[in-house]
């Protein structure tokens, strides 16, 4: 038998009506969705259900409401007798995967990401900072023209390594657009700009690092029930304070989500289970390997069709 990973999306996922099949079916859904109300002090669930989308993608409201609707998911299935044996997470996905392992509690871990959301939007003041989506260069030439134009003085890095022929740059508007221009030379074929609040996962997030160092650091983590596949590193992960120390650096290094499914190939998973809205990383994975079979549970329907 193959093992079996969970996944977890991060920014981007999220939609307005996400998660709404959860709380209408299901009571222990509702009750997460009141116990995030309840630790952050406003209707999340209004806001997930009803919009509007301006305020959602909000990234201190996407973050908390993310982790809110693949919790859902994540105990419907658990309760379905289904468990994993590894667990990862895109970016602010890591946390929701920190939950499932058992290593964060749901309200700690929604109240977290409320404030590294604030935390990343107040890092680089409005319009300093941008991201691209490269698409169909080779990772080495790309880091080689983010080094040479950060040593000029505009400041670029990688940012999502998400899988072959896609990674995300981010860092100061100049860098970002520099890539933009010289993208050919490397073999890009398209640079596209993202609509995001700011330059996460670069060396321009280290204020925020700091800050949410300080807020990790009152945090009780458990051990986890089963290894935590890391952005930053790639490798499983079971001690909790490496994995608070590295939550820390992931806010401005690059996520190595390509390399972290291909470790998880070569532990022998052969079968991954996305958990919450959309189904980014589902494409990224079939993009990364086609051989692996691929369960994205993103809708009640979804659950109550996983096959046990």
């Amino acid at each position: 038998m193959g093992k079996l990973a969970f996944v977890f999306p991060g920014q981007g996922a999220q939609a307005v009506g996400m998660g709404r099949d959860a709380w209408e079916a299901s009571e222990e859904a509702r009750k997460l969705f009141e116990r995030a109300d309840a630790v952050l002090g406003y209707s999340l669930s209004d806001l997930i259900f009803l919009g509007p989308e301006e305020e959602l993608k909000q990234t201190y409201h996407t973050q908390p409401a993310l982790v809110t609707v693949s919790s859902a998911y994540l105990a419907a299935l658990t309760a379905k007798g289904v468990r994993p044996d590894f667990v990862a997470g895109h970016s602010l996905g890591e946390y929701s995967a920190l939950v499932a392992a058992g290593v964060l509690n749901f309200e700690d871990a929604v109240k977290t990401v409320r404030r590294r959301g604030e935390l990343m939007e107040a890092a680089v003041p409005s319009g300093q900072g941008a991201m691209a989506a490269v698409l169909g260069a080779e990772r080495e030439p790309l880091a080689a023209l983010c080094r040479e134009l950060s040593e000029a003085g505009s400041g670029v890095e990688l940012a999502n390594v998400n899988c072959p022929g896609q990674i995300v740059i981010s860092g100061t508007r100049e860098g970002v657009q520099a890539v933009q221009e010289r993208g050919k030379e490397i073999g890009a074929k398209r640079v596209l700009p993202l609509e995001v609040s700011g330059p996460f996962h670069s060396s321009l997030m280290m204020p925020a690092a700091e800050q949410l160092a300080g807020v990790l650091a009152e945090l009780a983590l458990q051990e986890p029930s089963v290894p935590v596949v890391a952005n930053v590193t790639a490798e499983p992960v079971s001690e909790p304070e490496k994995l608070r120390s590295l939550l820390v650096e992931q806010v401005y290094s690059p996520v190595l989500w390509e390399d972290s499914i291909r470790k998880l190939i070569s532990l022998g998973v052969d079968t991954f289970v996305e958990i919450g809205s959309g189904a980014v990383l589902s494409g990224l994975i079939k993009k990364i390997d086609k051989t692996v079979t691929v369960i994205t549970v993103n809708s009640w329907a979804a659950v109550e069709s996983y096959p046990v």
